[in-house]
């Protein structure tokens, strides 16, 4: 009877009680040396990551003269972005990016992985070179195709058309054409890498289903149509809000091609929100700034991820 109250039936067995707290205890242990294991990371995300962020909201409310705050300012910084003649410009180029961005830079890796994971010879080959643009620094990468992009008769892709009879164009200074051309280079420089998480996503499909539709007749068009593109729709997905993230903090290539120009046809937010900070000195309407991108992103990826598990409910 004395055995029975310390004992109970846990999945049809009997558990003893005293064995079960030291297995609890030992628990506790384990999962305390779990915490002292993450206590780094998370030590170091507090300071680098949380501590800045909430600094920076702080100093969107306040007024500062250089980097010293000399007093509280309420919304009055974030009144003097909305009105301010470049922001809407600088907000209207940078939505201009994304779309761009989803147009060229988006399909050209998934086309890139799906080509490279069909190939049956020298797919290392290409898998270096895909990935080599990614290598090069930003800087370098922009300084490379400044060359190709020149106005004049000077520029590499001038001297192509001249030899086809084409009078030169301005390329760079055309402000239609700004965007869209900023965009190419970004997709050079970083599809390789993109393409590359594909192709890691495309070797992990069951061989079982290739062979299935092999056997049923299926061309190389209909394996990729109704095996790979559905199997690789969940990364897909993550990697087009991952993009839309990262383009939309677009700043360096705007800035290092036309400094924002011509006449704002380039500007983003970012780059905007670097005037501010470094040109103005004003570093609360800078924070001000960051703080509204920050909440458009928020709510752009919430607004993205509920569609996307919306569909996948139905």
């Amino acid at each position: 009877e004395k055995r029975q109250t310390n004992s109970w039936i846990v999945r049809g067995r009997r558990v003893n009680m005293t064995t079960a707290k030291r297995e609890k205890s030992k628990f506790r242990k384990r999962d305390l040396f779990g915490w002292l294991v993450m206590l780094p990371t998370v030590v170091l995300f507090t300071f680098f990551v949380w501590e800045p962020l909430l600094e920076n909201i702080r100093l969107s409310f306040c007024t500062a003269k250089m980097y010293t705050v000399t007093g509280f300012a309420g919304l009055e910084n974030y009144y003097n972005v909305i009105h301010d003649v470049d922001f809407e410009a600088a907000f209207f180029n940078t939505f201009k990016y994304t779309f761009w961005s989803f147009l060229i830079g988006f399909f050209v890796p998934i086309i890139m992985g799906i080509l490279i994971s069909e190939t049956v010879h020298l797919k290392g080959l290409f898998r270096v070179g895909v990935y080599f643009p990614n290598i090069m620094p930003t800087l370098a990468t922009i300084w490379i195709w400044s060359y190709f992009f020149l106005p004049g008769p000077t520029g590499v892709l001038n001297i192509i058309l001249g030899k086809l009879g084409i009078e030169p164009l301005v390329w760079l200074n055309n402000p239609k054409w700004t965007i869209p051309l900023i965009i190419i280079t970004m997709t050079w420089k970083s599809a390789g890498s993109t393409a590359l998480i594909y192709m890691a996503n495309i070797s992990g499909i069951s061989p079982d289903l290739y062979e299935a539709a092999t056997i049923d007749g299926a061309s190389i068009w209909q394996r990729v149509c109704h095996v790979t593109l559905p199997s690789l729709k969940g990364i897909i997905k993550t990697m087009l809000i991952l993009q839309f993230i990262s383009v939309f903090q677009i700043m360096y290539e705007p800035m290092i091609f036309k400094n924002g120009g011509p006449n704002n046809a380039s500007i983003s937010l970012m780059m905007l929100m670097y005037r501010y900070g470094y040109r103005d000195y004003n570093v609360p309407k800078a924070s001000a700034l960051s703080v509204m991108i920050c909440i458009i992103l928020v709510i752009l990826s919430g607004i993205y991820m509920k569609a996307t598990r919306s569909e996948e409910d139905a």
